[in-house]
């Protein structure tokens, strides 16, 4: 995997002033924390972050971050995002340790959901996990994971077991084979078209006493006019 170099300089101040102060400056503040080392405050410039954000998986890459001739690799691990102007505020960037395996959340992708037979029938997809955490080299982030639901029918389950995982790629989860989603039944029209029936043959016996007890009526009348 390309690593992306951003250039960086040191930030001698936290709080909000300082941070303040960069954005006023057309700069990020932010902080490379992790791998055993103490925290360090930094300002990135905006424009050239930015054009990394708007690339997308901006979370999952890699960057070289030169800080004044001192060289961090790491990996975003959070970006806070002005609600209103959508502009970044802040970034977290985890250093990647000399083991190079770092814990990242992969996206998980739905493919063929036309050929589910349980889907065509009315199912519905309930994803439980829209991303797994796993722990992976720094050079070998997957994308996203694919799950094929072709030929899946209400009722079924599908664990992490039966998502294939590339080498070096491996669940944090290991205790237990955790579900990412389900196809689930909706009780919907083939229900309404079982319950017809049973409802006219519930009713039919009243319908029947109904029409007894009339023509009981109409006999009593007659009787009266003789």
């Amino acid at each position: 995997m390309a690593q992306i170099k951003l250039e960086a300089t040191a930030r001698p101040r936290a709080g909000k002033g300082a941070a303040r102060q960069a954005r006023r400056e057309g700069k990020v503040p932010a902080v490379i924390y992790g791998a055993g080392e103490p925290p360090e405050t930094i300002c990135v410039d905006y424009n050239e972050l930015w054009k990394q954000v708007i690339k997308g998986h901006f979370t999952s890459t890699v960057f070289e971050i030169d800080v004044e001739g001192k060289m961090s690799r790491v990996i975003p691990r959070d970006l806070q995002v002005d609600p209103v102007k959508e502009q970044p505020l802040h970034v977290d960037f985890l250093r990647i340790g000399t083991d190079g395996l770092i814990k990242v959340q992969v996206p998980v992708h739905f493919i063929n959901d036309t050929l589910s037979p349980g889907l065509k029938r009315g199912g519905v997809l309930n994803i439980v996990r829209h991303d797994v955490e796993v722990t992976c080299p720094y050079d070998k982030i997957p994308v996203a994971f694919e799950i094929d639901l072709t030929g899946l029918e209400i009722g079924r389950s599908i664990h992490i077991s039966a998502v294939p995982m590339p080498d070096g790629v491996t669940p944090t989860i290991t205790d237990r084979d955790f579900t990412i989603a389900t196809i689930a039944g909706t009780g919907g029209k083939g229900g309404e078209e079982e319950a017809a029936p049973a409802a006219a043959a519930a009713a039919a016996p009243a319908d029947a006493a109904a029409a007894a007890k009339g023509g009981d009526a109409k006999a009593a009348g007659g009787e009266k006019k003789k």
